[in-house]
């Protein structure tokens, strides 16, 4: 038995004893690989895990050369009024949710104003304070659009068919543009490809996709953003632990977790249980390195 099928069914009993509304599995430790299933596999929106995926294809742009991350949003959107402050704010700013511009998630987010991302850059600004809003990662892909055209459009080009992965969809705003913070179809195992091209920092079958700055961007040098544990560390879209590892984390039990040679995605309909489970990936991960 591998590594990996040995941390997947430690996982899989877990799940079982936590009762945890998993749906989907997939274990990758060095080269060996294994996954499990509750339900059939079908594409699930992954939520704020598409957040990390926005990151990327920023990363791609900032690579081309066609934007800089701390170049101010207002150079790339110069006909959107702003409020007080927020000429300041850049792309790095948004992608790491410390604009201190507030605005509060809603059900109903996409379509209470006639422009997110003008309503967004309209607002005041705190500072340089962690303030978590799915408009904010919003705002960043309407101004990456702004060089690079339809952000969907240029993530098939340059990141999902390198994947492997068609006929990608993406829940779009009035506006016509993705959501960005979520609603992002993927299967299972289609997640657990970006999480393998995320855990070899920028790699995939011998091609470069990402520069590996940017991968270690997402999880390094972040801003302080809270006490609870598991939160308390925001970066690139990456959250710091638990324990050593990192995560990008969707509502509703999304997740890609890395420590060390190892990435576990999981994909589930359990919001509530989601940081214990975890938590517990992280110790099944961390015991089996220690018996290894």
């Amino acid at each position: 038995m591998t590594a990996a099928e040995a941390v997947r069914d430690r996982i899989v009993d877990a799940v079982s004893a936590s009762g945890f509304d998993a749906h989907g599995l997939h274990v990758r430790i060095g080269s060996g690989e294994a996954e499990h299933r509750w339900t059939p596999e079908a594409r699930e929106d992954v939520h704020s895990v598409a957040k990390g995926i926005c990151v990327l294809a920023a990363a791609i742009a900032a690579d081309e050369g066609a934007i800089s991350f701390d170049e101010a949003v207002a150079e790339y959107l110069p006909d959107f009024d702003l409020g007080d402050g927020v000429d300041g704010v850049t792309l790095r700013h948004l992608l790491t949710m410390s604009s201190g511009i507030d605005l509060p998630w809603s059900e109903t987010l996409m379509t209470d104003w006639p422009d997110l991302a003008r309503e967004f850059l309209r607002r005041p600004t705190r500072g340089r304070v962690f303030q978590y809003s799915n408009a904010s990662t919003y705002t960043a892909m309407t101004a990456l659009s702004a060089r690079v055209g339809d952000v969907g459009d240029y993530l098939d080009a340059r990141l999902f068919r390198p994947l492997g992965i068609a006929d990608v969809v993406w829940v779009r705003s009035p506006s016509g543009r993705i959501e960005a913070g979520g609603g992002l179809l993927l299967t299972t195992s289609e997640l657990a490809r970006v999480g393998l091209l995320i855990r070899d920092r920028g790699r995939w079958r011998g091609e470069q996709l990402v520069s590996p700055g940017w991968i270690d961007a997402m999880h390094e040098n972040g801003v302080v953003s809270g006490s609870n544990p598991g939160y308390a560390h925001y970066a690139l879209a990456g959250w710091g632990g638990p324990g050593r590892s990192w995560r990008l984390h969707g509502a509703h039990g999304q997740l890609l977790i890395f420590l060390d040679d190892a990435v576990v995605t999981m994909t589930a309909a359990d919001h509530f249980g989601a940081d214990e489970m975890a938590a517990t990936v992280v110790d099944i991960l961390e015991t089996a390195e220690r018996r290894a």
